[in-house]
């Protein structure tokens, strides 16, 4: 400036690798390959065997025993057949078309196999097997990519532990089998976390289309399978553990598009300096600076998860949320200490909630006993039938101002818990007949029935969970941050 001094705050990371424009494929070229390892007509199991537990004895019974009504064809020179099937000295003598390759041999025989799967026409080369770039030895993890790109393989992996879709009752893994099927999508960058992952699918009874394993990512990363994803009609939602991304600019780019039709949930691990450490000696990635991350990830329009847990509640509930038409929130609360914790988590969340109009005001207190209140949260005490919860609800749904509902429940012997759950789901379900869909959640405290009835909300569309105020509402945020990134609002 020609009268003064501007300061100006830079942080310049370097990094020698930076200038290196990373290897990109088309979207169609993308979809050529993923659908076809996804929805693979013929799988082989490079590795199989009849021994209990070797890793390609259990993906051959995952695959068999899981339903897979496509061909399967155990490879294993010293065998002559594998749980009742012919195998195969190499993938070269198997009679048809191969589509995906899962490996479950040890990393030094991987170049060697993998030459083989290319020249048979393979389109992906499942790489279970460690020893890889993980444990340094980097220079063997680019020869297998070298050898896929001459014989245009792609690979996922390695350090895998394999990838389920559910769709095509596909368990092409060693860990145990998923059959639930849903709308969500989930990928990890462990096996740790991808188990994590199986576990809580099946305990909360989350329906999945998929859950994929990247591990090094020497190929295949988030972008090929948000690509996939994206046009999958059996996929709603797609939740992500990563722990650093092989190209910032190309998932930004991605994670925009796909975010802009469906939710995406990213859990970054690594976001401290020794996380970072960790994450360098358990995939070999390079974690970066959190800030950066947090950067992308926000122009993305993805939902940044905090931790695991997160993740998979967010991917549980989001799907279940109608999407909201406006930002004003309203509480209605049994108990007027949740009321408080409910309001403090609507602001660590972005939520906004509704300053109630003098009519609104006196519609509530017309359902309400005179020592409520009618602000908001409007506060019906613990005392009340279940026909005041009823009313207030049924107001909250009715009036067009509110565009989404917090309920807090205390547990009385009055309005016992699933007195309560019931009455909510009904009253619910009689508005989204009418075409009323608002977003409604609710925290339940009480004595452990509570657990009861926030397991039959959730089963009916009402994101509900005992003991916590946090979490209903962390869920309702996550659903209005993916509605504004995606322009809905």
């Amino acid at each position: 400036m020609p009268s003064g001094a501007t300061a100006v705050d830079v942080r310049i990371l370097v990094d020698e690798n930076a200038a290196k424009e990373p290897h990109r494929f088309t979207q169609d070229e993308i979809l050529a390959s993923m659908n076809r390892i996804m929805k693979p007509a013929a799988v082989a199991v490079i590795g199989a065997s009849n021994e209990e537990g070797k890793i390609g004895n259990s993906v051959m019974k995952n695959l068999v025993n899981g339903g897979f009504q496509g061909e399967i064809y155990p490879i294993n020179p010293k065998a002559d057949e594998i749980l009742d099937r012919k195998a195969f000295a190499s993938i070269a003598d198997v009679p048809g078309d191969v589509d995906v390759a899962v490996f479950a041999i040890p990393a030094k025989f991987v170049p060697a196999a993998l030459e083989e799967v290319g020249k048979k026409g393979a389109a992906g080369a499942i790489m279970i097997p460690s020893g890889f770039g993980e444990t340094g030895n980097q220079e063997l993890q680019d020869e297998i990519v070298t050898i896929a790109r001459k014989h245009g393989v792609r690979i996922l992996g390695p350090n895998i532990y394999g990838y389920y879709y559910t769709p095509e009752n596909l368990s092409a893994t060693f860990c145990t089998p998923y059959d639930v099927k849903g709308g969500v999508a989930l990928s990890s960058q462990s096996g740790g976390i991808g188990m994590a992952i199986l576990g809580f699918s099946r305990s909360a009874g989350m329906g999945v289309s998929a859950i994929v394993g990247v591990g090094n990512k020497a190929d295949i990363d988030e972008d090929d399978l948000l690509t996939f994803f994206e046009q999958d009609p059996n996929t709603q939602l797609v939740a992500m553990h990563l722990e650093d991304l092989k190209d910032g600019r190309s998932f930004a780019e991605t994670a925009k598009r796909v975010s802009e039709k469906k939710p995406v949930v990213v859990l970054k691990a690594g976001r401290t300096d020794q996380g970072a450490k960790a994450a360098s000696s358990h995939t070999g990635a390079l974690a970066g600076n959190d800030r950066v991350y947090d950067d992308i990830l926000r122009q993305s329009g993805v939902i940044r998860a905090p931790g695991l847990n997160d993740l998979l509640e967010y991917a549980r509930g989001i799907p279940l949320l109608a999407t909201p038409k406006g930002e004003n929130v309203v509480i209605i609360t049994g108990a007027g200490g949740s009321g408080v914790l409910l309001s403090d988590a609507c602001v660590d969340n972005g939520l906004s909630l509704m300053t109630i109009p003098d009519d609104l005001d006196a519609a509530f207190r017309k359902f309400i006993p005179p020592f409520g209140a009618a602000g908001n949260p409007v506060d019906i005490t613990g005392g009340e039938p279940p026909s005041t919860y009823r009313n207030t609800i049924a107001l909250g749904l009715a009036d067009d101002r509110i565009h989404s509902l917090i309920l807090g429940y205390w547990h009385t012997i009055v309005t016992p818990p699933m007195v309560f759950a019931k009455l909510v789901v009904d009253v619910v379900e009689e508005y989204r007949a009418n075409g009323i869909h608002k977003p409604v959640v609710a925290s339940l405290a009480g004595d452990v029935q509570v657990e009861e009835a926030s397991e039959y909300l959730y089963r009916n569309g009402v994101v509900a969970y005992p003991y916590t105020t946090e979490k209903p509402v962390a869920v309702l945020g996550a659903k209005y941050r993916w509605a504004r990134a995606a322009g809905l609002l």
